[in-house]
């Protein structure tokens, strides 16, 4: 139907009646008196349906304004609490709050026994603010609704949410339950509403009085475990673990008791509480996972693993998860088939980009590069983010491969693409000075500084490759030194310092700069630095001491090995 013949059909349907002024679009229902404007029985029904179709395909096609005044119209007309209550609804849906809080009224006066009209009813003046009107209101709800005054005190404060006034809901609620002290559910609300307004303490006086009245409330002894947990020294552990000693089925409360274990550390506490969860509820996807989680934190790999594998015969949501912690331990335990099974399996959520390349560097390790280097290529990024970790990953592979070529030619094609992009840059960077142009290196970084001028691993790169090759090694050292301001126990950068004082002839310093680097990580490019200073000031013994005890700890690596060649006597 066009706009234009739904216009008519207003007119016509709003305008035609005898003695029957119709309610022009947005105008108000009529005060209450006037509410109910009787119809020649003759023509009702045909207006009715009518209206009705009309009213419904406008809310069809989406224009609720023109629904609310077709039905608010039939409503005034019709005398049927069906109608009050589907005129009343579509005025709420069109957040014509006022018109809706008039129909709701005229709803009660021909239903004046209909509990759900008083509910709208004061549901609408919470709406409008209108807070005096509704506390009787609500006060009447409550007395008048015996059977079910527990659970409509539990639903109080989230029907006062709409008010966004939380001191201005906790008076209200205090008066509704003043009435009702032996009500456990009563003082369960009012400490609801005193923590929503910031009153802790008044909160946790409110539930300890519910669970006073209801000694095994489990859904209290939570809250009130929620509410004690901000306090400092909190009592929250001590009496949940009192809660679940008196009433052992209460899984819920001893589950948080775990959780809240393990935030504190208390892992042994912990594990015996998810072992008991685990007796009773052994196939429990939300118990077997934390149990897993907790075990391999405490390094009972066994354990973990273990559930990890039975997880993955439930229904659990996240069975990628369960396949990169697998594919985790399956490649620490050296079981590279295994991970890799695992971690292709990932195929989804957060670990996938990440399973996708831990994947790929067990097949670079099993000597299948291009297959590594296929898969990566396969593999979609959701977002720019994840397609420049793909693009990183896949040259990693090829640097380790001794592709190095390959790999900057990936690295440079994607820059094409994202000229600013950072990691990029500085990955392109190192890669550049790999196959032996220096002057690409140095102009990656510098562009790389212009977009971060305090990226700490740009600054140290440039200031080590022109100390490397022995350049303008003041810039360098300012280049370093402002690195390690922005990171100052890195241990690389040190490095990069102890080794640029080497190249100016500050021996002694560099020495001091290169055993702190060493201290702090005992990598072998470092240890060849250290000797080479050591060897720089005769101390040969000591030089072939540091790179043979570096050698057992890392053995066959080249830079060691190269070291320990020019040390031989």
């Amino acid at each position: 139907m066009s706009p234009k013949l739904i216009a008519v059909a207003i007119a016509l349907t709003l305008g035609t009646a005898p003695g029957a002024p119709a309610l022009a679009a947005g105008d108000p229902p009529a005060t209450s008196n006037k509410r109910i404007i009787r119809q020649n029985s003759e023509d009702l029904l045909a207006r009715a349906v009518f209206q009705t179709l009309l009213g419904e395909f406008a809310l069809r096609q989406g224009d609720v304004k023109l629904a609310a005044d077709v039905w608010t119209d039939l409503a005034q007309r019709a005398n049927d609490p069906l109608v009050a209550s589907r005129a009343t609804e579509i005025a709420i849906q069109a957040k014509q709050y006022e018109r809706a809080l008039e129909l709701s009224k005229l709803w009660q006066e021909i239903d004046p026994e209909s509990l759900k009209a008083r509910q709208t009813e004061a549901s609408l003046l919470i709406l409008t603010g209108r807070i005096d009107d509704v506390a009787p209101q609500l006060a009447k709800l409550l007395s008048d609704d015996k059977d079910n005054l527990a659970s409509n005190f539990l639903h109080l404060n989230r029907m006062l949410a709409r008010l966004n006034n939380n001191a201005l809901a906790q008076r209200l609620i205090d008066r509704l339950a003043d009435p009702y002290g032996e009500l456990p559910e009563a003082h369960f609300a009012m400490a609801q509403a005193a923590a929503n307004n910031n009153d802790s303490l008044r909160a946790i006086a409110e539930i300890e009085e519910a669970l006073r009245l209801r000694t095994d409330w489990e859904s209290a002894a939570l809250l009130r475990a929620q509410l004690q947990a901000q306090l400092p020294d909190s009592p929250a552990i001590s009496k949940l673990q009192e809660f679940v000693t008196r009433y052992p089925a209460a899984n819920n409360a001893r589950l948080v008791l775990a959780r809240l274990q393990v935030s504190e550390k208390r892992y042994n506490d912990a594990r015996k509480n998810f072992e008991y969860l685990l007796q009773s509820n052994p196939d429990n996807p939300e118990i077997m996972y934390p149990v897993a989680m907790l075990a391999l934190q405490t390094g009972d790999t066994e354990s973990g693993r273990l559930q990890l594998e039975r997880l993955l015969q439930t229904d659990f949501p996240d069975k990628s998860a369960v396949h990169f912690l697998l594919g985790q331990l399956s490649h620490e335990q050296n079981q590279p088939d295994a991970a890799l099974a695992h971690f292709r399996a990932v195929e989804s959520g957060e670990q996938y980009i990440a399973a996708r390349t831990r994947a790929a560097q067990i097949l670079v390790q099993q000597g299948k590069t291009d297959e590594a280097k296929t898969m990566l290529q396969g593999t979609r990024g959701a977002n720019p983010a994840q397609r420049t970790q793909l693009t990183l990953a896949e040259a990693q592979i090829l640097r380790e491969a001794g592709r190095h070529s390959e790999a900057f030619g990936l690295l440079d094609k994607a820059l094409n693409e994202q000229p600013n992009n950072v990691d990029l840059l500085y990955d392109a960077a190192l890669t550049a000075e790999r196959i032996g142009k220096p002057e690409l290196l140095e102009s990656y970084l510098k562009r790389l500084l212009k977009i971060q001028p305090e990226h700490p691993h740009a600054l140290n790169a440039l200031g080590y490759s022109l100390a490397e090759r022995n350049i303008r090694l003041d810039e360098a050292f300012q280049l370093i030194t402002q690195a390690l301001t922005l990171t100052p126990e890195d241990p690389f950068i040190l490095d990069s310092l102890g080794w640029v004082q080497y190249r100016q002839g500050k021996l002694a310093e560099s020495l001091l700069t290169l055993e702190k680097a060493y201290r702090l990580k005992a990598d072998p490019e470092i240890a060849t630095h250290l000797a080479e200073v050591l060897t720089a000031q005769n101390r040969q013994a000591d030089a072939r001491s540091l790179i043979d005890a570096a050698l057992k700890a890392h053995p066959g690596n080249s830079l060691l090995v190269e070291a320990a060649r020019k040390l031989q006597p």
